[in-house]
């Protein structure tokens, strides 16, 4: 599409009454990201109150019309998904306006790769619209829905705002509430949480963040707050909150007399003592939890196109098919305005792959009765433009079933977002979803997440030893994209332990296939011995740099810090190693010097009575400073406790929580990446 251009939903597919708005970028273009919002407007272009604005702090309407599901990565970047329930938008709604915005000094021109894509219910795109320059704006309205004569058409808006979020709020009727009133009310948080599961307080008194004034007030965590907003001084915000539960910071206390007293579970793993019996227990498990907590049975299927509605699953459903009945793991049916969602469930625990066969069955028992997806589940971890299951779809029927891919490891993240960070309704579902979280951790599920490298692991590994690996070596590819799943899963957990999102960061040229991709990573394993990935923390500035040595045996995790705009040089080096007091003594750090790479280096031990080491010795210019730490590798495929998935989850750990938390991370305007020396002073 063209700017200013517009379509009609109906035109394009009959399955248009859920649809996905993608907006996209490329943040290795530019330095920062956007985030993502969603104004419902009457007839009159206003909202009918500041509960219509919809953004990071407020991902989710009530009537579930609207639900911001985040970002997720692509060949050309990020990608910030919003499901939209076409049937449930409110009669008076007219037109729904999509937009994002940047943090104070940053501008959508430095950003890559614009566009907006609309996709329906069975994942097809249907429109796309490519911003080619966005210009000097820090706010900028992508395109909107709007309805005309009954039904919904889309409109390619391209406008950009340079008075940022706070001026497109405005424009729209969201009531601006000046900082300075709610920031001279900041009161202290108790240092300790009372007993049991926790009432997270979301008002503006004790966590100053900008929010919708009025209406019904989200959970908080999740995303991390746009730094364009924290830095203006008039910003959405509300004046009461509305209380979300979630679990204890503090554990309470046992009442059990010694270790051996095991607590009784609601989900109990003991008995399980074949495949099929996980495989059972695990998706009745999952889908009663689906059904009995609102809010994670919405999180889990709004990304697959389900309605807001009356969710029900089953288990082991009995269905028509040739001469031998099919029996799916499990049914998912959501109801919405008389209209029925249906989705059947395929599962597989431990490291059981998917059949092929018995997918493809299940696609064409879902089309010959007209339901809309089929979901697989299962501890791999789904890549872009390399499906787990290839299936056949029958281009004479008219309804199409969307097929989806989702990982244990997926599950156990949207739980722990809502538990520990976001917060749901009642203690009741904040239990239940604790159980849950309890019975996918337990050594006895099979759900565990991706947990092997594969059959090409030791061969690659041998032939790096023995340098007789060779470019274009299929086993090669085949390690290039179990370490990908394995960084995706990295990424899951941190974010889940973080509330925030953890994203691996691509660095490829536009529209590059991913298949290329990997086949250049896996030229370069087989030249140089390493497999490198870079992971970003939405809200800091810093990129998280992890690489595995197969030559050395070594793990390295990293990050640069850029060095401040002003003051000296010897002042900057005290001034991190202050920060880093209570980081392990064996962190190396080196110094980074303009068009020669790393300079003067050394472990944080030695450089602690003299920073000045770390300087170079002829002046030269200084653009910032890497911190790293090393640990061996781990060499087993699986995922026992010496082997190479664990050593990885070991060595992110240990550098986020002694390393990178000690770190002051904030993004600051103008060069964002100096912010951790810059404020340290």
């Amino acid at each position: 599409m063209i700017k200013g251009a517009n379509i009609g939903l109906a035109e394009l597919s009959e399955n248009v009454c859920s649809v996905m708005v993608r907006l996209g970028w490329n943040s290795a273009t530019g330095e920062g990201d956007a985030d993502v919002s969603v104004l419902l407007l009457d007839g009159s272009g206003k909202v009918r109150s500041d509960a219509d604005f919809y953004f990071y702090n407020h991902p989710v309407a009530d009537d579930g019309s609207v639900q911001l599901l985040g970002k997720t990565p692509t060949a050309d970047g990020d990608e910030d998904r919003i499901s939209l329930d076409l049937d449930a938008v409110p009669p008076e709604i007219e037109r729904v306006v999509v937009a994002a915005s940047r943090y104070a000094g940053a501008r959508f021109g430095d950003l890559g790769h614009l566009a907006v894509t609309l996709t329906d219910g069975s994942g097809d795109d249907l429109a796309r619209f490519s911003v080619e320059d966005a210009g000097a704006v820090s706010a900028f309205i992508f395109g909107e829905l709007y309805r005309r004569s009954g039904d919904w058409k889309f409109r390619a808006v391209g406008q950009g705002y340079a008075s940022g979020l706070a001026g497109l709020a405005t424009d729209f009727g969201v009531d601006i509430e000046d900082d300075a009133e709610t920031d001279s009310a900041v009161e202290a948080v108790p240092e300790a949480e009372p007993p049991g599961l926790r009432i997270a307080d979301t008002d503006v008194a004790e966590q100053p963040q900008p929010r919708p004034k009025s209406g019904p007030v989200p959970a908080q965590g999740g995303s991390a707050p746009p730094a364009e907003v924290r830095e203006r001084k008039s910003v959405p915000r509300p004046r009461t909150a509305k209380k979300k539960v979630t679990l204890p910071k503090v554990t309470r206390k046992s009442l059990a007399e010694n270790d051996s007293w095991r607590g009784s579970r609601l989900f109990p793993v003991a008995a399980l003592k074949s495949d099929r019996e996980r495989e059972m227990r695990a998706t009745s498990v999952l889908l009663s939890v689906m059904a009995q907590v609102p809010e994670f049975g919405r999180r889990v299927t709004a990304a697959f196109g389900a309605p807001a509605g009356r969710m029900e699953t089953f288990t082991e459903v009995t269905l028509p098919h040739g001469e031998s009945p099919r029996r799916p793991d499990g049914v998912v049916r959501v109801e919405r305005a008389g209209k029925l969602w249906t989705a059947l469930v395929e599962t597989k625990t431990n490291g059981n792959p998917l059949k092929p066969d018995q997918v493809q069955a299940y696609v064409d028992i879902a089309a010959r009765r007209g339901y809309e997806a089929v979901i697989t589940l299962s501890n791999d971890v789904a890549l872009e433009g390399r499906p787990l299951v290839e299936v056949k779809t029958d281009g004479r029927r008219k309804h199409k079933v969307a097929l989806w891919h989702l990982s244990w490891a997926e599950v156990a993240h949207q739980a722990q977002m809502l538990i520990r960070h976001e917060g749901v309704n009642n203690a009741a579902h904040a239990w239940l979803l604790q159980e849950l979280l309890h019975y996918l951790q337990h050594d006895h599920s099979g759900c565990h997440g991706f947990q092997n490298m594969g059959a090409a692991w030791v061969p690659v590994r041998n032939g790096i030893d023995d340098e007789t690996l060779c470019r274009g070596d299929a086993r090669a590819v085949a390690v290039v994209e179990s370490w990908e799943r394995l960084v995706r899963q990295v990424c899951l957990r941190l974010g889940g332990e973080l509330g925030q999102k953890v994203l691996p960061v691509q660095r490829a040229r536009r529209g590059t296939e991913p298949g290329v991709r990997r086949e250049a990573s896996a030229d370069l394993l087989c030249s140089e011995g390493r497999l490198h990935a870079e992971l970003r923390i939405e809200g800091t500035a810093e990129i998280l740099a992890l690489s595995a040595d197969l030559r050395t045996g070594k793990l390295r995790t990293s990050v640069d810090i850029a060095a401040p705009d002003h003051g000296y040089p010897l002042s900057w080096s005290k001034k991190l190693i202050r920060q880093l007091a209570a980081a392990p003594a064996d962190l190396h750090i080196e110094t980074l010097i303009e068009g020669q790479g790393a300079g003067p280096r050394g472990t944080l031990e030695r450089l602690r009575p003299e920073p000045a080491d770390i300087l170079p010795k002829d002046g030269a210019q200084i653009t910032g400073f890497r911190l790293s730490l090393f640990r061996s590798m781990g060499n087993g495929r699986g995922n026992a406790e010496s082997g190479f998935i664990r050593s990885v989850d070991h060595a992110v750990d240990r550098f986020h929580t002694q390393v990178l938390a000690h770190l002051d991370r904030r993004v600051a305007g103008g060069r964002t990446k100096g912010g951790a020396l810059a404020a340290a002073g």
